[in-house]
């Protein structure tokens, strides 16, 4: 996480928040990297915000929220491969 804090440090924009999540997440457990995300909510929009939740939401054992952050996600990205993925991704959890 040290690297990451330096990052957001000079460089404090939304993307490197995210990535600093992903590295709370990891150390302190998905529970705190979302509550990184969450403050990212009406800073940064898009595919990449709602992955990042999936997979924390996943970690965190949360299937139905789960599903519907990678279902959202792939609505919104124009990447057919990470569409698929991300499809492929809430499928796996069922309904």
């Amino acid at each position: 996480m040290g690297l990451d804090d330096v990052l957001v440090g000079l460089a404090p924009g939304p993307v490197e928040r995210l990535n600093r999540a992903v590295a709370v997440a990891t150390v302190h457990g998905p529970k705190a990297g979302l509550a990184e995300v969450h403050t990212l909510t009406g800073e940064l929009r898009g595919h990449r915000l709602d992955a990042v939740r999936g997979h924390l939401l996943e970690r965190a054992g949360a299937p139905e929220a789960t599903r519907a952050a990678y279902e959202s996600a792939a609505a919104q990205t124009l990447s057919l491969s990470e569409q698929r993925y991300l499809r492929s991704r809430a499928a796996r959890l069922g309904d």
